[in-house]
């Protein structure tokens, strides 16, 4: 049953979207007068709401053979920013240039957007924030739970934007304003020219491909000046450890060879010129370095939780001062990923993109996120943890990391009313924090 109302939304949501697209709202009202007038004017004999049916059936099938003679030449391209951010309005423009021989005007433009049809994959194991609070027949129908992947997917309103009157082998420039509802990539497939008819029913159209991408960034909090935990840990090799696994390449000097060092050191150059072998040596050094853990491991594909777990590990990204310090930004997918910015290395516009793209893990354990924190415990000044949940696994992860001497920051993000007691960590209560969906700004702000 379910798999059948799937295919009946996405058989509706085509007819919907084709009769939104190419009526205007005085033709949306025309075809409602229709409706209604063939409902009432069944008996010809006892009505002339009949005669209505058919004016307004005329009416619209002249505004369809009009729009068949729509012939525009037309060039766009469209200037984005580099990026967007979830929630929040940004403005770019588009360049329309009319390359037919005649005066245009009266035009409108559409934005083709990628399909926002979710599969049915999508559709079963995606459920509506909230969706238990409604009665069991919308439950098992699923229609609030399509229409929420719709809007989530679409990525943007459908609207119609006028442009000004072009001349021939001119340009016009319009301003467009949108508001992007989640993160990650808005995929933009063309752009549509519409003109209405005499009668203001119906549009023609001429589609213009114009593929492109916007990347939105996941919404961010401000958050206090944060005096994270941790002192100054040794590096050996120096910072370009930081980035790749191997010696680093920030060279000091040279001397003698002594049994054990890497054959990788040696300087091949200088045991030619004086017959003794030599290796080079590397600058060590002593930083901050900081990890931001967030926990990706849920079952369904998307929940409010894991949303604001994101917007507030982008939160901390934007925040903390990396010009002297690092971030290793740790997660896992497929496999566990850290992505360090900081002293020269990704910079927090980087760090934001991994973000917007982040994905929940939902056939790997928990196990494989701790693993890769405490691989890399020795060199780290403290840890900032972001959980969907405070369970015995994640108790236990805290506890090694304490007991390795790493300093920890933790945030549990919950539901509101969920009951999470810090229990393990309740002799620094002034370290864990709870954060309620609907309050997270507040919640950070009193860190």
């Amino acid at each position: 049953m379910k798999r059948l109302f799937y295919l009946n939304f996405r058989f509706f949501y085509v007819i919907q979207h084709r009769i939104t697209r190419r009526l205007t709202k005085s033709g949306l009202l025309a075809v409602s007068l229709i409706i209604v007038s063939a409902v009432i004017g069944l008996d010809t004999n006892q009505t002339l709401a009949y005669q209505s049916f058919s004016f307004f059936s005329c009416l619209l099938l002249i505004s369809g053979i009009w729009t068949c003679f729509f012939r525009g030449r037309f060039a766009v391209s469209r200037i984005l920013p580099r990026f967007g951010t979830a929630g929040e309005s940004l403005v770019y423009r588009l360049v329309v240039e009319n390359l037919s021989l005649k005066i245009q005007k009266g035009l409108y433009l559409f934005e083709d957007m990628e399909d926002p049809r979710p599969s049915f994959e999508e559709f079963a194991d995606t459920p509506e924030p909230d969706e238990d609070r409604r009665n069991l027949f919308d439950q098992a129908v699923g229609f609030y739970r399509w229409q929420w992947l719709i809007c989530r997917k679409q990525g943007q309103e459908a609207k119609a934007w006028a442009i000004p009157a072009i001349p021939v082998m001119a340009s016009s420039q319009v301003n467009i304003e949108i508001k992007p509802s989640a993160r990650g990539y808005l995929r933009f497939t063309g752009i549509t020219v519409a003109r209405p008819d005499p009668l203001g029913l119906m549009y023609a159209f001429v589609r213009i491909p114009a593929p492109q991408s916007l990347l939105v960034l996941p919404k961010r909090y401000d958050l206090p000046q944060i005096h994270l935990p941790g002192t100054r840990r040794y590096h050996s090799g120096g910072v370009s450890l930081t980035s790749s696994v191997g010696d680093s390449e920030e060279f000091v000097s040279l001397r003698d060879y002594r049994p054990g060092d890497s054959l990788r050191k040696i300087h091949w150059k200088s045991w030619a010129k004086t017959g003794k072998p030599a290796v080079k040596e590397y600058q060590d050094e002593f930083f901050v370095r900081h990890a931001l853990v967030l926990d990706t491991f849920q079952q369904a594909a998307y929940s409010e939780v894991f949303e604001e777990a994101v917007s507030a590990a982008a939160s901390f990204a934007c925040s903390v001062r990396t010009q002297d310090s690092l971030l290793d930004l740790i997660f896992a997918g497929p496999e566990a990923y850290c992505f360090t910015s900081g002293r020269g290395l990704f910079h927090t516009d980087k760090i934001l993109e991994i973000l917007a793209s982040v994905r929940v893990c939902k056939d790997r354990p928990f196990g494989a996120l701790s693993q890769a924190v405490i691989g890399r415990a020795e060199v780290l000044s403290g840890c900032i943890c972001i959980f969907l949940s405070w369970d015995e696994t994640r108790k236990a992860f805290i506890r090694e990391l304490r007991s390795l001497g790493v300093p920890v920051l933790v945030l549990v993000i919950t539901e509101p009313q969920t009951d999470v007691s810090p229990e393990t960590i309740s002799d620094i209560p002034e370290n864990f924090r709870l954060l309620e969906t609907g309050r997270i700004r507040e919640g950070l702000a009193l860190l």
